[in-house]
């Protein structure tokens, strides 16, 4: 049972904190890292695969420091968001070369192409892959020394429904072997089909943790916001701010549209229709104003 365990980390560049003060464990299993774009989300899994330092706390591997301690790689596999790649290099070069730092030889290699079902374009160069299939090498190059913990930096983008679909399964199969896999991700669908533990981050901070139905309980609760047009606006904001559902109400006169902020999500999306059909008003336009993840986890930092 490999565990990495983050203790109160901070690390900051200059004056900017990109990490703040997040405590976490993370365990055999598959667990999603969400949060926005930007919310600190690379920093950290640089910070547990020991390429950056904590400015502040400490990163440990089953109790052992993570940062300036080679050992790890034996444990560890890591694919980062970047696409730094030796080009030059076909994609079985590329991922033998990563075999022979760890002292293996090229059938290890050969396995993990296998793996990724890469073997059709090894003797490509990356400089012809797809982004797709760079994600692809660059995870067979994390395989090559089949570790015990995988640290995947958003391992989704760029890639085509199948492939997706092909890499899910494969992270699934690694987290029901017990290994400890941890990736990334601001898509909520992503990490709804395949994570059983979720760490929400936001600004740096870490803002939520459980299984999915949890998060999603937590976001759903959250006071919702929308943009309504209508008929008769004044008449709607009369009907809906006598409900409880409803915390309050404004007349945007620019936007020639009402502001609406609901608190009860399943009572006011039942209200709504409701109300305007009793009192025989015309709904133009029902549109959620803050529904960016950047709106909806910095509701859950603030809980």
């Amino acid at each position: 049972m490999t565990t990495i365990t983050i203790d109160h980390t901070s690390r900051w560049f200059g004056n900017v904190v990109a990490v703040n003060d997040i405590t976490m464990t993370i365990g055999p299993g598959v667990t999603g890292l969400l949060g926005p774009n930007g919310a600190g989300k690379s920093t950290l899994i640089n910070v547990m695969g020991g390429f950056l330092a904590p400015s502040t706390g400490s990163v440990t591997l089953d109790g052992k420091p993570i940062w300036r301690n080679e050992q790890i790689y034996k444990d560890i596999g890591i694919v980062p968001e970047r696409e730094a790649m030796y080009d030059f290099l076909t994609g079985r070069e590329f991922v033998v070369a990563n075999a022979e730092l760890h002292g293996l030889d090229e059938r290890a290699a050969k396995k993990a192409l296998a793996t990724v079902e890469m073997e059709y374009a090894q003797d490509r160069k990356i400089s012809t892959y797809s982004k797709g299939m760079r994600q692809r090498v660059k995870m067979a190059s994390a395989l090559v020394h089949d570790p015990s913990v995988l640290l995947l930096d958003e391992p989704f983008n760029g890639m085509d429904p199948r492939q997706r679909m092909q890499l899910m399964e494969l992270l699934r199969t690694m987290g029901a072997q017990g290994r400890t896999v941890l990736f990334s991700s601001h898509i909520l669908e992503e990490v709804e089909q395949l994570a059983s533990h979720i760490e929400v981050v936001v600004a740096g901070r870490h803002a939520a943790s459980g299984d999915f139905r949890k998060i999603r309980r937590l976001m759903t609760d959250r006071p919702h916001r929308y943009l309504i047009r209508s008929s008769d606006d004044r008449a709607l904001a009369a009907a809906l701010i006598a409900d409880p559902s409803t915390a309050g109400i404004e007349v945007d006169l620019k936007e020639g549209a009402l502001r609406v902020q609901a608190v009860d999500f399943g009572r006011f999306t039942t209200l709504l229709p409701r109300v305007a059909r009793e009192h025989g008003i015309r709904l133009l336009t029902v549109s959620p104003s803050d529904e960016s993840l950047e709106s909806v986890f910095s509701y859950l930092v603030a809980a």
